[in-house]
């Protein structure tokens, strides 16, 4: 099937059968532009929890389709491929969490979105890059386990000297790709380039950013800076936002290697192929949807 015939049964499929699209900004911008909703992971479960839809098509890695089931049990949720996964979601366990909570009292296990439904349900409170900072502000507890990601936990704990933070050793493997020395050489090119950062990326990294920020607030950046050219360190699927909303601006990657190959398994047909068979559906067992909400609802209740 060709790429235009594709697209005109996509739309047709999504108008049938009532189904919202997300899409995450990593994924292809082709996706993005067949989506009801574009987002970072936080706007994205947001979105999912209000809208009316029933079924829900989530452009995205594998947590972020159970999130949305978590918060929506009696929504369907379908995602293109069960294969797009993070990596690091799965880099701690109920083990660690079980030994850290043993030998720390007064403790919050904070959990970042990024991670499967099995660690929300271990964790305390959720957070995503946007509202991780005052979520965790304004926790009582002063011990803080910041689960899964090492970089974002590292960056937090700069900001939130008053917080005795306990690291796990997860990351972004696309994130902990970029280095200072790579971002120097391009900033040698491009002198007047503003250097836009993720917090999933390392310390040294973020000391020379100009901005800091989630994905969603990345392009809020870039769109009302005055500036007009950028070196961008994060997954360069949000360059089809920053182009789109910044059509005479200039956008620099670091490394050909800043691609999640996970976020580029949702392809056309992948898409398609969801919409017409409602398959492969989130399905969570009720135990884990019911520890994991608990979570998922004080961070929205908290991210107020």
């Amino acid at each position: 099937m060709f790429k235009g015939e594709l697209i005109e049964r996509i739309k047709i499929l999504k108008e049938e059968k009532g189904i919202l699209i997300l899409a995450h900004y990593y994924v292809d911008g082709i996706i993005q532009e067949l989506a009801d909703f574009v987002g970072d992971s936080y706007y994205l479960s947001k979105i999912a929890k209000d809208r009316k839809e029933n079924i829900i098509l989530f452009c995205g890695v594998s947590f972020m389709g159970e999130s949305a089931k978590i918060l929506s049990p009696h929504k369907k949720v379908i995602v293109p491929t069960l294969d797009a996964k993070c990596p690091m979601a799965f880099m701690v366990n109920e083990e660690k969490v079980n030994e850290i909570k043993t030998n720390y009292d007064d403790l919050a296990v904070v959990c970042y979105i990024n991670s499967t439904a099995e660690i929300k349900g271990f964790s305390d409170v959720c957070v995503t890059s946007s509202n991780a900072y005052n979520i965790v502000k304004n926790l009582k507890e002063k011990n803080i386990y910041f689960i899964p990601d090492n970089n974002l936990g590292r960056y937090l704990a700069t900001k939130l000297p008053n917080k005795n933070f306990i690291f796990n050793e997860g990351y972004c493997p696309i994130h902990q790709n970029l280095k200072k020395d790579d971002i120097l050489k391009v900033k040698e090119v491009h002198k007047n380039a503003e250097i836009l950062v993720h917090p999933e990326c390392k310390l040294e990294v973020l000391e020379l950013a100009s901005f800091i920020g989630s994905t969603s607030g990345i392009i809020d950046y870039a769109t009302k800076s005055e500036g007009d050219e950028f070196i961008i360190c994060t997954e360069m699927g949000i360059l089809h936002e920053l182009i789109t909303k910044n059509p005479f601006k200039k956008f620099h990657s670091v490394i050909p290697e800043q691609i999640c190959p996970d976020m580029k398994k949702i392809t056309l047909e992948a898409v398609y192929n969801a919409l017409n068979t409602l398959t492969p559906e989130i399905l969570l067992e009720k135990h884990i949807e019911m520890k994991a909400v608990k979570s998922l609802e004080k961070m929205h209740e908290l991210g107020r």
